[in-house]
């Protein structure tokens, strides 16, 4: 059977076989105590790595039926708008890196933009003053205008081989038949307040008593499987135009709280921009990520620049290696607030951020023996006609990762979000909307001057989304991953990225470590973890400690002599199948 004619048939067996999971196939197989992995998988072809595994089904069937790695993308993706839509879908933006079998990198910039009629204002109350973060996020003023959807179009017209509408099929299936909730989705809408609140998502997430869907309870979706529908159909131009757009500008200008701004313009006018990937060496790995609008890919090659002239040691996690991990990321944060920002409305002196020079005199900083009491900025080549001052923004970690290689050799490592836990709380037609705009910095002007992530009409607020390839001393591909995190995303792949080059673990044993870092304050230890251990050494050293949960989502994927290995975060409900 040909790829571009699937049959009812096909559909209804993949159907029964994606919605054969059962709550227990959510568990994490143990604990995120850094004592072992979680989804360590061998495939000899090619791999799919997701956060739920009814969304990794959906992308192997991909593979499987002649797809490739972005094939297998959006069925991911539009599997977990259903599963996970706490984390990401067609109401929010993403980030993807696509690595072609000839050597080419695309970074697909998918990222949500401010409508047209939103100000620098925006997040400021009467008296001028910087709203509470919730004040902000619940309703329509925190939605920015999505992007995923035409950034998937855009890589799978470049890149895609089988049927644009082949892709929704294993969606429209799920929300039809129903998919069991799961353990993190139901103890995320126990504990979240605002949800409730709004009718549509209360309808559908909570009984009638107000009690969550239960672990394991089947839950449909008849109105995003119409949308996916017309998707499949029309393209994104059915999500960017005509009824679906009308429904989105109404529930986001139609909301009793902080009504939003947007208008059927901006959503007809949005645009996916394909970029130039940001790359840097490090050991005798080169690596590649997402240029600006994230601080990804330049604050991870800033962390393991700056890093690159110590000898990080034998031990993972050591005192010494924690320390000056802690300490080259304050700086990588220091520049981020500064710098980093929407390139088409900042001047970002990005060369001059990743030169080696100026990396080698920022780490000239850091001290074997002593935390540095306070951390600045930087003056990196090119920065001279930067006007504006930095600003800080609140992120959190709604969000996932999609790693996948196929048979030929193409992979893609995508980053997806809707910000917040369920994002806005606002739902329409089945899929709930995004509250990025909140990822601007609420405060526009810092003593006097602008601030470089302010809210400007059809800008891109700044991301900390890491999608990341790794390539080894021959130049071919070695390891494809990222994570969720908020602005901590920069933190966990570097460690990541730091546990397999430097001590040498594999993927799924370096995801599994004990999450540790720093965004520019205190040094951040995951609580539970071996690592509660550091915390006074590390006070001894100067620093600033804090325990907490860490909650990481990275997927992977890495070559082994026989093909390829990938890893599953034992924090999520994740796994990795490999063909």
């Amino acid at each position: 059977m040909k790829p571009d004619r699937f049959s009812f048939f096909f559909w209804a067996v993949l159907a029964a076989w994606l919605g054969g999971a059962s709550a227990a196939e959510y568990a994490p197989p143990e604990a995120a105590t850094g004592l072992g992995p979680a989804g360590r998988v061998q495939g000899r072809h090619g791999m799919v790595a997701a956060a739920n595994p009814l969304a990794v089904k959906a992308g192997m069937a991909m593979l499987e039926a002649g797809g490739n790695a972005v094939d297998a993308a959006v069925a991911v993706q539009m599997v977990l708008n259903l599963v996970e839509p706490q984390s990401s879908g067609i109401g929010g933006g993403a980030f993807l890196l696509h690595y072609s079998k000839d050597g080419k990198i695309s970074a697909f910039d998918g990222r949500e933009v401010a409508p047209a009629a939103d100000t620098p204002a925006l997040f400021l109350d009467a008296k001028g003053r910087p709203l509470k973060f919730y004040d902000a996020v619940i309703g329509g003023r925190s939605v920015g205008v999505p992007g995923t959807l035409r950034m998937l179009e855009a890589a799978h017209r470049k890149y895609g081989k089988l049927p644009w509408a082949t892709l929704f099929g294993p969606a429209i299936a799920l929300c039809e038949q129903g998919f069991p909730v799961s353990p993190r989705l139901h103890a995320l809408l126990l504990r979240d307040k605002f949800l409730p609140l709004q009718e549509k998502a209360k309808t559908y997430f909570y009984h009638a008593d107000g009690s969550p869907r239960a672990v394991g309870e089947k839950l449909s979706n008849p109105e995003l499987a119409g949308v996916f529908r017309e998707i499949a159909k029309g393209g994104a131009d059915a999500f960017y135009t005509g009824k679906i757009a009308r429904d989105v500008v109404a529930a986001v200008r139609g909301q009793q709280k902080n009504p939003g701004l947007m208008t059927e313009a901006d959503l007809s006018g949005y645009r996916a921009v394909e970029r130039s990937p940001v790359c840097g060496n490090y050991r005798a790995y080169r690596l590649c990520g997402m240029p600006p609008p994230s601080s990804g890919g330049v604050a991870v090659l800033q962390i393991l620049g700056m890093l690159s002239r110590f000898d990080m040691g034998s031990q993972p996690e050591s005192l010494q290696a924690v320390h000056l991990m802690a300490e080259a990321e304050r700086l990588a944060f220091a520049d981020r607030d500064r710098y980093l920002a929407d390139p088409d409305f900042e001047s970002v002196p990005l060369s001059g951020l990743i030169d080696p020079g100026y990396l080698a005199s920022r780490s000239a900083l850091i001290r074997d023996e002593r935390a540095m009491e306070k951390v600045y900025p930087g003056k990196p080549p090119g920065s001279a006609r930067l006007k504006t001052e930095g600003g800080s923004a609140m992120e959190f970690h709604s969000t996932s990762q999609i790693s996948v290689v196929d048979r030929w050799g193409n992979a893609v490592s995508m980053t997806t979000s809707i910000e917040d836990g369920f994002g806005s709380r606002v739902m329409v037609d089945g899929f709930l909307l995004n509250n990025e705009l909140t990822d601007f910095s609420f405060d526009p002007e810092r003593e006097g001057k602008p601030v470089a992530n302010r809210v400007e009409p059809g800008k891109r607020p700044r991301s900390s989304m890491s999608p990341t390839f790794v390539f080894d001393e021959k130049g071919r591909l070695y390891a494809v991953l990222g994570s969720p995190g908020g602005p901590f995303i920069i933190d966990i792949v570097a460690k990541t990225l730091i546990a397999m080059i430097d001590w040498h673990l594999g993927m799924a044993d370096a995801i599994a470590l004990p999450n540790v870092g720093s965004i520019g304050g205190p040094v951040l230890l995951e609580k539970g973890t071996e690592l509660e251990d550091l915390k006074f050494p590390l006070e001894k050293l100067g620093h600033e400690v804090r325990i907490m949960d860490l909650n990481s989502g990275v997927h992977g994927v890495e070559r082994i002599p026989s093909g390829w290995e990938g890893g599953a975060d034992p924090r999520r409900e994740g796994i990795v199948l490999g063909y």
